[in-house]
């Protein structure tokens, strides 16, 4: 099957500068077409920076917001937990808020022990190394995973230079990439069959073919996000060497985003793509207390790799945020230091290997095709079968939009769960690619998936 299959790579052109009335003209067209036709146009003209990385587009976060669905529909749609943070790491950010010193600034590379308790987790982690990591120079905290990523690509970035990505893709990648005048190359992930019988996210294949010929003079790096989202692919072991010989070969970077490297199921093993040969050399490795605590919202990540990447990075960050919120790097630091005395990430993955049963059992009970996740909090449904009305009220924001967003769009309000269609995660090319799923969360407490689950019965109608 995959043999049989070939996308067409595709990279987005460097913008040319626009003179300031052409972009101006072009500024207030955009404006009409994310706010109305009735929008003033900008009286100063913004930065042409802005038309990049669909970064002015109406994204997929504003048309399923809360204000355009039914008061009561149940959001299985953002990764976000409706669940706080363990106590225990509560009960730190509390006591580092009554901290005078943990209020003010921390020093941009991060609060020293929070530095230190990445030291004694993830050291263990890299034994590749055969030492502790180095707090000063091999560790740097930053505002979330997404700034952290933001001031890399801000520090290693040149105009032009390309940036590989697996489709589907985290939609921030998009416009962190542009906005450093770096141009995405997009390699798709190839999907199960429709006829195939119960695949895994395992079942999402890279050719290795397509992603050689997707390099030129020009590529500086390529992104790999593992455990996925959304596909939640945890790449094997075999599928990391083989990416790992391309960027050797042609001396890329690679950025391993493994936000979600404590959730992984059945006993799929998490490879870190720095601990093969050669790649600590060439790897910053993301992480995010947000994802392992529960804390989304506190927007505390890190970023760990050899001094020659962390250290144009941290002058980067100091220059964007110049420190992370210091009361909650204590909280995450707690986190990290307890983590073992409460088994939390053993029982975390059994909980949420529980929560994703449960979203699996109801798309069986309909007899649709999914994706079992291996590792992340989403699962992917095949829509294929989901007879959707062409002749329903959409709203003129999904014209032009493929069929994920208006199925999407349709079960928000017919049925009552909101979700994301995946077509979202594709470049224009390839959004064909996606149009066959939606993305549901599982990042949710038990009671609110078991109301999803019956309401997503009534699909039965639609099939």
């Amino acid at each position: 099957m995959l043999a049989s299959l070939r996308f067409t790579l595709t990279r987005r052109p460097p913008l040319r500068p626009l003179n300031t009335k052409a972009r101006h003209s072009l500024q207030v067209r955009t404006m009409a077409l994310a706010t109305g036709p009735n929008a003033k146009p900008p009286l100063i003209p913004f930065s042409s920076r802005l038309e990049t990385g669909r970064a002015l587009a109406l994204d997929v976060w504003s048309i399923y917001n809360a204000a355009n669905l039914p008061a009561d529909c149940i959001n299985l749609g953002q990764g976000y937990m409706n669940f706080p943070p363990p106590q225990w790491v509560r009960d730190a950010a509390t006591e580092a808020l009554n901290n005078v010193a943990s209020n003010h600034y921390s020093h941009p590379k991060g609060r020293i022990r929070l530095r230190e308790a990445i030291r004694e987790y993830y050291s263990p982690q890299f034994p590749h190394l055969g030492r502790p990591l180095d707090v000063e120079n091999e560790i740097l905290v930053s505002s979330g995973a997404n700034e952290g990523q933001y001031a890399c690509w801000t520090a290693f970035l040149e105009p032009g230079d390309e940036v590989i990505l697996f489709e589907p893709f985290f939609d921030q990648y998009l416009p962190s990439i542009t906005f450093n005048a770096g141009v995405p190359v997009y390699v798709p992930l190839h999907p199960p069959s429709v006829s195939e019988t119960e695949p895994t996210s395992d079942d999402w294949k890279l050719d290795f073919d397509e992603l050689e010929r997707a390099v030129t003079p020009k590529t500086k790096m390529i992104v790999v996000n593992t455990p996925h989202n959304p596909v939640g692919k945890v790449f094997t072991r075999e599928e990391l060497e083989k990416i790992a010989e391309v960027a050797k070969k042609h001396n890329l970077l690679v950025m391993a985003d493994e936000v979600y490297e404590t959730l992984t199921y059945d006993g799929k093993e998490h490879v870190r793509i720095a601990n093969l040969p050669g790649m600590w050399e060439r790897t910053v490795t993301v992480g995010s207390a947000g994802k392992m605590f529960a804390a989304t919202g506190w927007r505390v990540g890190w970023l760990i790799g050899p001094p020659d990447i962390i250290r144009p990075t941290l002058a980067a960050t100091t220059r964007i945020v110049f420190c992370t919120n210091s009361p909650l790097q204590e909280a995450a630091a707690a986190g990290l230091e307890r983590a073992a005395e409460f088994q939390f990430f053993d029982k975390t993955v059994k909980e949420y290997a529980e929560r994703r049963d449960i979203l699996v059992n109801a798309f069986k009970k309909l007899g649709l095709q999914y994706s079992l996740p291996e590792g992340g909090y989403f699962v992917l449904l095949d829509i294929s079968k989901v007879k959707v009305p062409e002749d329903y009220p959409y709203p003129d924001t999904l014209k032009g939009r493929g069929k994920d967003f208006r199925a999407a769009w349709f079960i928000a309000q017919e049925i009552g769960v909101s979700t994301i269609p995946v077509s979202e995660f594709y470049c224009e090319g390839h959004q064909g690619i996606g149009e066959r799923f939606i993305r549901f969360a599982f990042c949710k407490d038990y009671d609110l998936l078991r109301r999803a689950a019956e309401r997503l019965q009534k699909l039965k109608e639609y099939l």
